[in-house]
């Protein structure tokens, strides 16, 4: 996995002698966040405004006489259903949690790949674990083999042309054939030929170039990203007292059961609630308009 590993080269390129790959790469993660007490206050609502129109949306038919329910159809079929929840001392994960479950039976096959790839997930995020330990044990012989061969002085004491080692203040580098570890202040990368895991303050990512999988996780929850050959799944979760969620799940080819390409809901709403839910259906993986339109939906109601 050289456009994994050779990054990591690349940054001890002017100690380490990493130069024999000519490759150039250079990545970049960049993570930020913003107090959620910058937005409005959201609005608590007994009823729903269901325009007749908003955006690329058009409401079939009239409102619920309830106030609770609203449905729009889109362009290529969409379809985007507003929902008022009430809570009644619930908690909102579980009023969402039973949304993403029923939107994502809408692509019944992206969701058996997911439950799989959750499963290897898990055992991956154990064997990451165990590894680090490794990796610290063998940083800490290396470093002693290294004091112990400058002090020694004699022939036998270069390492290997596939192995690099760089410790400084604030860095400690180990690289052997496929294999590399990198420690920084606030960030960890393990690298073992097709796999890698990454650690950035509270954002872990674990890649695996074999199974085109990719994991990404923060430490408080705010974003979830599962993508995996063909499919992917996004959860995220504004800090605050107030419900900001989002959930998408996508897949390349639309499901041979149901036709949908695309499911999700954009949620918001005060703490106790009730919270509006957009829950959102296309048959176009990549149809942005329709989701701002669901999402317009909901700052109507309650706020931004």
């Amino acid at each position: 996995m050289h456009h994994l590993v050779w990054p990591v080269c690349a940054l001890a390129l002017m100690t380490a002698a990493c130069d024999d790959a000519g490759v150039s790469s250079k990545v970049r993660i960049t993570t930020s966040s913003s107090d959620s007490d910058g937005k409005g206050v959201l609005k608590v609502v007994d009823t729903l405004q269901c325009p007749q129109t908003q955006g690329v949306l058009t409401r079939k038919g009239s409102a619920r006489a309830d106030g609770a329910t609203c449905v729009y159809s889109g362009p290529r079929g969409a379809e985007v259903t507003l929902h008022l929840v009430a809570l009644n001392g619930g908690s909102s994960q579980e009023a969402l949690k039973a949304f993403e479950d029923r939107l994502s039976a809408s692509l019944p096959e992206a969701l058996a790949d997911a439950r799989a790839d959750d499963a290897r997930s898990q055992a991956e995020a154990a064997r990451a674990d165990a590894e680090a330990a490794r990796a610290d044990a063998d940083a800490a012989r290396a470093e002693a083999d290294a004091a112990r061969a400058e002090a020694q002085g004699g022939p036998g004491s270069t390492a290997p042309r596939s192995t690099a080692h760089v410790s400084a203040p604030g860095v400690h580098i180990e690289a052997q054939d496929e294999k590399a570890t990198v420690r920084l202040p606030g960030m960890r990368i393990e690298a073992d030929g097709d796999r890698a895991n990454i650690k950035i303050g509270g954002i872990t990512i674990r890649a695996d170039d074999k199974s085109s999988q990719v994991n990404v996780r923060s430490k408080d929850d705010v974003v979830s990203i599962d993508a995996h050959d063909g499919a992917a799944r996004i959860r995220t979760q504004a800090p605050g007292q107030a419900v900001r969620a989002t959930f998408l799940m996508t897949t390349n080819t639309p499901s041979a059961e149901t036709g949908w390409r695309m499911v999700g809901y954009e949620a918001r709403g005060p703490v106790g609630g009730p919270i509006v839910v957009a829950a959102i259906r296309t048959k176009d993986r990549n149809e942005n308009r329709i989701v701002d339109a669901a999402k317009a939906l909901v700052t109507l109601n309650v706020g931004d």
